[in-house]
């Protein structure tokens, strides 16, 4: 599994997806990314986007952003996974 986890130290939605990935025993890397929008070239070269958190999967081949979608991605995705472990 490849997951990768583009946040904001000290943003409440992405902390929101960290968490649910940790509870879960998901491993992913995280990106750590800069506070200024402006800086963010990286966020926006994966997303499209400059906002965070963004989740990339590369064995699904997706990319997405917005805390709700994603958690509920990972809810659908890797939750039941993760359960029957």
């Amino acid at each position: 599994m490849s997951l990768t986890l583009y946040q904001l130290d000290g943003c409440p939605y992405c902390e929101k997806v960290a968490d649910r990935l940790d509870d879960l025993g998901i491993e992913y890397d995280s990106v750590w990314v800069e506070a200024l929008h402006s800086k963010r070239d990286e966020v926006k070269r994966v997303s499209g986007q400059r906002g965070v958190p963004v989740l990339v999967d590369e064995d699904r081949g997706i990319t997405m952003a917005e805390s709700e979608r994603i958690l509920e991605f990972i809810e659908t995705t890797y939750a039941p996974e993760a359960q029957s472990a």
